[in-house]
């Protein structure tokens, strides 16, 4: 990065989200031995000196993988075999200040969440916007988000512990008028999620159960895991068997497989779920430093793609000089 880009302010937009992530935890990390060296390379470039990417999702129709910049709101395409990532939406694009939790759903819509503003969704194919679902005017950090077999997106707040919805019903409504809607919660988790100091991170990453059953998400500084119950809405701490979720950022499940970032601690980690997701048993540990500060996972093509957002390196999280180009890192065995 040039010194003119590491001197240059966070857009107004991203005060609040510079706030939150600035009082990220520094300590606590799993606590099981790790199996085996970790085997990391790098999968692609992004342009820009930037960046500083957050989110990643993969389009399970085609492969390609979508990558956000939190610092401007720049969307990143990668496709299969390619070594270098382009522009997919610009940055500025109706209104989007930063992009951390992205999705593509199985229809080829992409979900992107601005984290102090909405959350906007776009047609892949043509790159159209189809929809933006305003944050509640009441304070809040929209941070991830996981879709539902029944195509229902969940996003978290990290603000407050609350998750909010849109139903394939909000969506068709808000194409069909003005393309735009407000987000409404549909789970509150202040009643099982532990108060913390004001200014921390609560929620952060959220799967979906691909059975419709429950979601997964992670209370980061308190590294704890909840479940929620997606048929009486009744939440629960999942019981963590070697390890705690610290410093836990995205997370994914495949097979009753879940795989876990913990950012500030340079940390990946992999759970075995029970059969329900009340219970969960570390497998498997990687911390390197050559992770850079990373922030979300996708497996697409038989890789572990995650990402290095280098926060700490003149971004959100601190002062310094990134590693330029960025980049997002391959991750052989996770």
């Amino acid at each position: 990065m040039s010194r003119s880009i590491q001197r240059r302010a966070l857009p107004a937009a991203l005060t609040a989200a510079a706030a939150v992530l600035a009082v990220l935890p520094l300590t606590g990390t799993a606590q099981a031995a790790p199996a085996g060296a970790a085997q990391i390379s790098t999968a692609f470039r992004l342009p820009g000196e930037g960046a500083y990417p957050e989110g990643i999702a993969a389009d399970p129709r085609t492969g390609d993988v979508y990558v956000g910049s939190y610092t401007t709101g720049a969307i990143y395409r990668a496709l299969p075999g390619h070594r270098a990532a382009q522009v997919f939406l610009p940055e500025g694009v109706d209104g989007r200040h930063t992009a951390n939790g992205l999705k593509v759903d199985r229809t080829g819509r992409l979900w992107v969440i601005d984290s102090t503003a909405a959350v906007t969704v776009y047609d892949t194919r043509t790159r159209a916007l189809l929809a933006r679902f305003d944050a509640p005017t009441d304070a809040h950090f929209l941070n991830d988000l996981a879709i539902g077999p029944d195509g229902t997106a969940y996003v978290t707040d990290s603000t407050r512990p609350v998750v909010y919805r849109v139903t394939p019903a909000e969506l068709a409504r808000a194409e069909a008028h003005g393309r735009r809607a407000e987000l409404t919660v549909a789970h509150d988790l202040s009643g099982t999620v532990p108060a913390h100091p004001a200014g921390s991170v609560t929620l952060n990453g959220i799967v979906a159960d691909p059975a419709g059953r429950f979601l997964l998400t992670v209370d980061m500084t308190g590294g704890g895991l909840y479940r929620i119950d997606l048929r009486d809405g009744s939440v629960r701490q999942v019981a963590l068997q070697g390890g705690d979720l610290v410093n836990g950022d995205g997370l994914e499940l495949a097979h009753g497989t879940l795989w876990a970032v913990h950012n500030r601690s340079n940390t990946l980690t992999r759970w075995h779920l029970s059969p329900d997701g009340t219970s969960a048993r570390l497998e498997r540990r990687i911390t390197d430093d050559s992770l850079q500060i990373p922030t979300t996972v996708v497996h697409t093509g038989g890789r572990a793609l995650v990402v290095r957002s280098q926060f700490d390196k003149g971004g959100p999280m601190g002062p310094g000089t990134p590693r330029t180009p960025f980049t997002v890192a391959y991750v052989r065995g996770f």
